[in-house]
């Protein structure tokens, strides 16, 4: 019976996904606009659990910063900045090469081709931040057509919806499975890559700990070993919304000797680079998602409620300060 109502869902979020492609992009900009705020709002407080996480996250990164209406607030423009993610990705069969700057203008692009070489070979490190969906899209149009793996839903009826709206402008979706070894030989050609880089990893799938907002975390290190493999740089990049409803894309500065880094450094490069500015404006960031999973056996601070001690993290942890430790004592003999 379960098996058979599961089916029946799917089958429903299908037509519903299929439905709003064809709807949404007949309706104006501001429509869109307002439909997603209805819609964040209305998830925020639908979704309880994910909306008790992101306040929970809120005062746990910022301290005494905001007060708790203040978080409360901020815990629901985040709902609100992701539906407005989502709905323009549906309505983005609108955007096109010759109008995409209409909506979408970009900072310090010129400086990034310049650290790319003739071929734009690049890995741009991206985050869960505002429009991420429209960052990849502008990308496209920019001529920084990349391959990228996909993350399958767990309704796979829903996937070849997903990957026709993102390989639009360009872009070459590819599965998780084999999908690191598949961005090596791109980048192995001169090609490019985006990844997604502040979601939390287990420990046991080639992570590295890393220090968000104070707190430590398990990300991925594929952009990092890939830079490694292949020397092609890392640019982190993220897109953040304008006041008029459009938005823009950042490219920040090139991470700079990577060679003489490790992993786990170049991880906390990119997202020391990003930081500022959530820290600047935060509601556009996921934080719904549970960021700090992992409790470090002593922490020096509070964990969100949903954080557990998981020995692997430790022994991560651990890791780290013994190379970082390693490294400081050979810098000091020299």
């Amino acid at each position: 019976m379960r098996s058979r109502w599961k089916r029946i869902r799917y089958r429903l979020e299908w037509v519903g996904l299929l439905l709003a492609t064809k709807l949404i992009p007949l309706c104006s900009r501001r429509v869109c606009y307002h439909l997603a705020r209805t819609a964040g709002a209305l998830l925020s407080f639908l979704d309880q659990h994910r909306y008790r996480v992101a306040v929970n996250n809120l005062e746990v990164a910022f301290g005494d910063r905001f007060t708790p209406h203040e978080r409360r607030k901020i815990a629901r423009e985040s709902f609100q900045h992701f539906a407005r993610t989502m709905v323009d990705l549906l309505w983005s069969p609108r955007v096109t090469r010759e109008n995409f700057a209409r909506y979408i203008e970009w900072e310090n692009f010129e400086e990034t081709a310049r650290d790319t070489g003739p071929e734009r070979s690049l890995i741009i490190a991206c985050y869960h931040y505002s429009n991420f969906e429209w960052l990849s899209l502008a990308c496209g149009f920019l001529d920084l057509k990349g391959t990228i793996i996909s993350q399958e839903f767990k309704n796979s009826l829903l996937d070849p919806i997903f990957k026709k709206l993102r390989e639009r402008s360009g872009h070459e979706l590819v599965p998780r499975e084999r999908g690191i070894i598949r961005l090596y030989k791109v980048l192995r050609r001169k090609g490019r890559t985006a990844l997604l880089v502040d979601l939390t990893v287990p420990p046991i799938q080639g992570a590295v700990a890393i220090g968000c907002f104070g707190l430590k975390t398990s990300v991925t290190s594929a952009h990092a070993w890939l830079n490694e493999q292949t020397g092609v740089p890392i640019i982190p990049a993220h897109c953040e919304p304008l006041l008029d409803g459009r938005y823009r894309l950042i490219f920040h500065p090139k991470i700079e000797r990577t060679a003489e880094m490790t992993h786990q450094q170049i991880a906390e490069a990119c997202w020391n680079s990003f930081e500022p500015y959530v820290r600047k404006n935060p509601a556009p960031w996921l934080w719904m998602y549970k960021h700090w999973r992992y409790l470090p056996a002593k922490p020096d601070r509070p964990y969100p409620f949903y954080a557990n001690f998981y020995r692997p993290f430790e022994d991560l942890l651990q890791q780290d300060e013994t190379g970082s430790l390693t490294e400081g004592n050979e810098e000091s003999e020299g």
